[in-house]
């Protein structure tokens, strides 16, 4: 604004100038305004910084700071995943840190509903756009929705390879997130793959600075089975390190049948980066879900109510009860049954 309000008081000075010997007609101090306002909009549209200050745009984070508040976000609204935490934000990070990176970020994120993954490729979006979910670079696909005819596959794979090709070309940072790969069509998914390898251009376009997650109850079965052997050896679940299940969980996702990616060449040609295991949710993270819903609606913590509805929650396995069936999913809806919002 200073920019602007600078260009035309020099043009206002120069009229001045002039003196009282010349009048000015009206229609040149018209055009004299008119041009400082033209050259003051110039100025304000040549400062990208200013301009997507008003308008959202592509990269409108710097890397840094995204990263920063990446990390920030998980620490504070994230429970039980610290393989989840230490991954992400190291994957995240290096990849909005490297200038030239060699392909896209592949991010697969496994687990039973309610553990986080949904939660988690939100605070991704979030932290390179402000908009988060809602920014016209952040493009979300379900299976069910988008996918749901197994007739139809052809006509798919035209429109997905269509979508991102355009979008990127438009915005080399964008974010691709595809729900319930679990319940995609086998074969699907391999239509993306040129976008996902090491190409520098396909058609003109790099695809390089672009983000794909994949979200997914394949493999969950595994997860659990190496939680449960963690906890019957007496060891902690902070002890589980990612080398524990990342190429069992791998394994387990290509040779699913019921999975988008059974077979898939995104995992043959080893183009996914992270496989990315979510816990299941022990009965104390889902009391700290419920404390956090809380806290966020501006009402005062009854520790009476967030025990009976953490109680309420069914548990597995059966004789154990260890692990939450449902995560943190049904929480919010308990709460307004026992709070008059």
């Amino acid at each position: 604004m200073r920019l602007r309000r600078g260009a035309l008081a020099a043009a206002l000075a120069l009229l001045l100038l002039l003196g009282p010997a010349r009048a000015v007609e009206p229609i040149s101090l018209g055009l004299a305004i008119a041009g400082a306002a033209a050259s003051a909009l110039t100025g304000f549209i040549s400062y990208p910084r200013l301009y997507c200050y008003f308008r959202e745009c592509c990269l409108q984070r710097h890397d840094q700071r995204a990263a920063a508040g990446l990390q920030e976000s998980l620490d504070r609204k994230l429970f039980g995943q610290h393989l989840v935490n230490k991954v992400i934000v190291k994957a995240v990070k290096g990849f909005l840190n490297n200038t030239n990176p060699k392909k896209p970020l592949a991010l697969s994120l496994h687990g039973w509903t309610g553990t986080g993954k949904n939660f988690v490729s939100k605070i991704i979006a979030e932290s390179i756009y402000k908009k988060g979910l809602k920014s016209k670079y952040v493009h979300q696909f379900v299976a069910t929705l988008h996918f749901p005819h197994a007739d139809s596959i052809s006509l798919y794979k035209d429109q997905l390879q269509s979508w991102i090709r355009g979008n990127v070309s438009i915005c080399p940072r964008s974010l691709f997130i595809f729900d319930e790969m679990d319940k995609m069509h086998a074969g699907l998914i391999d239509s993306i793959k040129p976008f996902l390898d090491y190409y520098e251009l396909l058609n003109g376009v790099s695809y390089r600075k672009a983000i794909f997650i994949f979200l997914s109850n394949a493999g969950a079965e595994k997860i659990t089975e190496v939680a449960l052997d963690f906890w019957r050896k007496g060891r902690t679940r902070e002890d589980i390190q990612l080398t524990d299940m990342q190429n069992a969980l791998s394994v387990s996702v290509f040779n699913n049948k019921n999975s988008g990616f059974w077979h898939s060449t995104l995992i043959d040609r080893n183009l996914i980066d992270y496989f990315v295991p979510f816990l299941p949710l022990e009965y104390k993270h889902v009391k700290m879900c419920v404390r956090v819903e809380i806290e966020s609606r501006g009402y005062a913590v009854d520790e009476d109510i967030l025990t009976r509805i953490a109680d309420e929650m069914t548990y597995f396995p059966r004789e154990e009860r260890i692990y939450s069936d449902k995560g943190c999913k049904t929480v919010y809806a308990k709460l307004d049954y026992y709070y008059d919002f």
